[in-house]
């Protein structure tokens, strides 16, 4: 590689002591910092999967999921296993800690925005804002961090690519989902740039009644389904979970047990009901000093009845989640969701300081990303019932959440959902990094679309061959996997 050649691994600039903190962004300034990212990664480069297929020669994928699996609760990760041996897109689900490895290698553009962090197609979805909107939005941020644009954008760009193979789509039928969704991505952000900031910052997508833009752009059968989702996603609530997830013991309402899916904590550690009240009421107290004066005036009016713990998911499974069941003075249900933080993939190969506590470090992540963030969002550090402590944040549980079933979808549909997501991922790094030098940066062509377009088709070899290390691993026993879970 001679030294025009593009950079690989993060930029220098990413050690600076606060990389998201660019003050006022000069537009003459942004278009020097955009040749500047052009002659470290230009945009061709970003076609370059290190490695092949197979990888390098001393990268094990099936070594690196089971470090990640060393502090994940040991009976739940045979479930993740079976889940993600599913098809190669569940794998992919489960698989960010390999692609952060992998793109960690690749050219980097040096900048830097709020990351996702695992932006695949499936973790972008509806939910409702604490002024009740219905939005569309992406909606986990287990990984977020922060680190170069264009890593979201691949691992969005995989994702179509794996989704559309799996359905067994053409090629040129799967190079028009990621081309529409990379051009939309650079059009957007064009669009951001040419915005002032606050007009960025009140950007959101909304979901109007019917799907209205929708229905002219995809087939009738295709907008029904759409339309059922979207309908269907505001009847999931606290009062939805109340009555899948619990049942009644005389008077006290209380969750369910079906192991090892779902596991009150009275059936978890033999103590008696005033030590869990105890260890339930120190989990909250730290829990509500993270939120505004007038949220935690709203969490004080309810009373914590039941905890459980719940596996979620497919790259969270075997990570702690529970759920905890408040009811207010008249019985009236809040179901939170309490979910162990750990540190992000892309720590290692995106150096830069970040919070102590990893649930602070999701919810200031996610609260920089959204549009609108869950009015219950915040952070926790407790002592586990084993002993050790763990950090976490909580949120509301199933709060008008909806998604779209990739394995029902059409492609046009898919093409679509692409273009919706892009322009919400735009925005997000808008809001974060430099959308002028990145706009710049990507310039009016087509080349970051093509780049992209051989990425998504290379990686997605990677990942099938991942997928059958993994599914070989199973047979020979050196791991475990339970199917159907």
């Amino acid at each position: 590689m001679t030294a025009s050649g593009p950079v690989v691994g993060p930029a220098p600039d990413l050690l600076a002591p606060d990389p998201l903190a660019t003050g006022p962004i000069d537009r003459d300034e942004a278009l020097t910092r955009a040749e500047q990212a052009r002659e470290r990664a230009p945009l061709a480069s970003h076609a370059d999967v290190p490695g092949g297929a197979e990888g390098p020669d001393d990268r094990d994928a099936v070594a690196l999921l089971e470090a990640q699996a060393t502090t994940r609760i040991p009976e739940l990760v045979p479930i993740r296993y079976g889940r993600m041996l599913a098809n190669p897109f569940t794998f992919y689900r489960g698989a960010a800690g390999l692609m952060a490895a992998d793109l960690g290698s690749t050219p980097s553009s040096g900048l830097l925005v709020q990351l996702c962090g695992d932006a695949h197609v499936s973790n972008f979805g509806m939910f409702g804002s604490a002024e009740r909107r219905h939005l569309f939005d992406l909606n986990d941020f287990d990984e977020t961090w922060p680190g170069p644009f264009e890593w979201d954008v691949k691992r969005l760009a995989a994702s179509l690519e794996i989704a559309g193979r799996h359905r067994g789509w053409k090629r040129a039928r799967r190079e028009r989902l990621v081309t529409a969704m990379v051009r939309s991505y650079r059009m957007s952000m064009a669009a951001f740039a040419a915005l002032p900031m606050l007009d960025v910052w009140y950007s959101r997508m909304e979901i109007q009644p019917g799907l209205p833009r929708l229905r002219e752009y995809v087939s009738k059968p295709a907008w029904r389904a759409a339309d059922r989702v979207a309908r269907a996603s505001l009847r999931r609530d606290a009062s939805s979970a109340l009555v899948k997830l619990t049942d009644s013991a005389g008077d006290a309402v209380r969750f369910i047990s079906d192991p090892p899916l779902l596991v009150p904590l009275r059936d978890l550690v033999p103590v008696d009901a005033a030590d869990i009240a105890q260890w339930a009421g120190n989990l909250l107290t730290e829990y509500q000093s993270t939120l505004q004066r007038d949220r935690r005036l709203l969490v004080s009016r309810y009373r914590l009845v039941d905890i459980a713990r719940k596996a979620v998911g497919v790259g969270s499974v075997g990570t702690r989640a529970w759920v905890l069941l408040l009811l207010d003075g008249d019985a009236q249900p809040l179901v939170l969701q309490a979910k162990e933080a750990v540190a992000s993939v892309l720590e290692p190969y995106s150096p830069a300081p970040g919070p102590a506590n990893q649930g602070q470090r999701v919810v200031e992540g996610q609260r920089l990303m959204q549009a609108s963030s869950d009015m219950f969002l915040g952070w926790q550090r407790v002592v586990g019932v084993d002993g050790d402590s763990h950090d976490y944040y909580l949120r509301q549980f199933r709060d008008w959440k909806g998604s779209f079933d990739l394995e029902a979808i059409d492609a046009k549909s898919l093409e679509m959902l692409g273009i919706l997501c892009a322009w919400t991922l735009a925005r997000a790094h808008a809001r974060s990094g430099d959308r002028v030098a990145i706009s710049a940066y990507l310039g009016d062509g087509d080349e970051f679309e093509r780049a992209l377009v051989g990425f998504a088709r290379a990686y997605a070899r990677r990942n099938a061959h991942d997928h059958g290390e993994l599914s070989s691993a199973v047979a020979a026993g050196t791991v475990a996997a339970e199917l159907g879970r």
